[in-house]
C-alpha cells in the first residue's frame, strides 16, 4: 500500500510539473497549454511508474529519484526539440517552458522567449500568455507591462482562461493600464466562466471592494464581451 501511495504522489507531481507556477494569482504564471502535450508527458509517467514498481516488487534499494527524473527530462527534451524544430507549435511552447523551468536543460529565459516567439507566430494561445508573462516579469525580455498586456489580450481573443485571469490581474493592480476594478472583475468573471476556478476566488475578493452598481456593470460587460478578432502581428525584441 505504501508503494502504491508513493507512486500516486509521484505521478501527481509529475503530471502537474508546471501547475505550481501556472494558476496561482500572481504575475509569474506560465501557461503550458496542454501541460507538455500528452505525447511528451506519457513517457515520463511510464518511466516513473516502472521504477517504482520494480523497487516495490523486488525489495531492492530505491533508485535515486532526482537522477532518474533528470534523465527522463533529458530524454523527453530531445523528443520535444525534434518536434519543435519541425514546426510543431505545441512542442515549441513546451520547449520554451522547459527552458524557463530549467527541466532537462540549463535554465535560460532568453531561449524560452525564442521558442515562445516561434509558437506565437502560429497563434499558439499558451505561448502568447507565456510571452506576456516574460515581459511582465522582465525575464528574457525587457520588462514591459504594455507588452504583457498586448500578449494577454491576444490570447484572450482566443478565449484562453488564463489570459482572462492575467488581464484581471493587470486591471486590478493597474499594471500597464489605469486601475479599474470593473474591468478586473469582468476579466476574472470570464476566466471563471471558461474553467479557471481560482479566478472565482480572485473575483469574489475583488467584489468586496466594489459597490453593487460596479459589480452589476462588470457582470454586464462580461456577458456582452466578444473577441475583437485582431490578428495583427507586432514584433518586439
Amino acid at each position: 500500500m505504501d508503494c502504491l501511495l508513493s507512486a500516486r504522489r509521484l505521478l501527481i507531481g509529475q503530471r502537474h510539473l508546471f501547475l505550481n507556477r501556472l494558476y496561482e494569482p500572481r504575475d509569474d504564471l506560465m501557461n503550458c497549454g496542454v501541460l507538455i502535450a500528452a505525447r511528451y508527458s506519457i513517457p515520463l509517467v511510464l518511466t516513473v511508474t516502472c521504477l517504482i514498481t520494480t523497487a516495490c516488487a523486488g525489495n531492492e534499494p530505491v533508485v535515486d529519484a532526482a537522477h532518474n527524473e533528470s534523465a527522463a527530462y533529458e530524454a523527453t527534451m530531445e523528443k520535444v526539440r525534434k518536434s519543435a524544430e519541425g514546426g510543431d507549435a505545441s512542442a515549441q511552447n513546451t520547449l520554451g517552458l522547459l527552458y524557463y523551468e530549467g527541466k532537462g536543460v540549463r535554465q535560460d529565459y532568453r531561449k524560452a522567449k525564442q521558442w515562445f516567439d516561434k509558437a506565437v507566430e502560429q497563434e499558439h494561445t499558451g505561448a502568447q500568455v507565456n510571452l506576456g508573462t516574460l515581459y511582465l516579469r522582465g525575464e528574457g525580455a525587457p520588462e514591459s507591462s504594455q507588452m504583457a498586456l498586448y500578449w494577454f489580450s491576444r490570447a484572450a481573443g482566443q478565449k484562453d482562461a488564463l489570459a482572462f485571469a492575467k488581464l484581471g490581474l493587470m486591471y486590478a493592480q493597474g499594471r500597464g493600464v489605469l486601475q479599474n476594478f470593473i474591468e478586473a472583475h469582468k476579466w476574472y468573471n470570464l476566466s471563471a466562466a471558461h474553467g479557471e476556478l481560482r479566478s472565482v476566488e480572485a473575483r469574489d475578493a475583488l467584489a468586496k471592494q466594489m459597490t453593487p452598481a460596479q459589480i452589476a456593470e462588470a457582470q454586464r460587460l462580461a456577458r456582452e464581451w466578444t473577441p475583437t478578432g485582431d490578428k495583427s502581428r507586432k514584433t518586439f525584441y
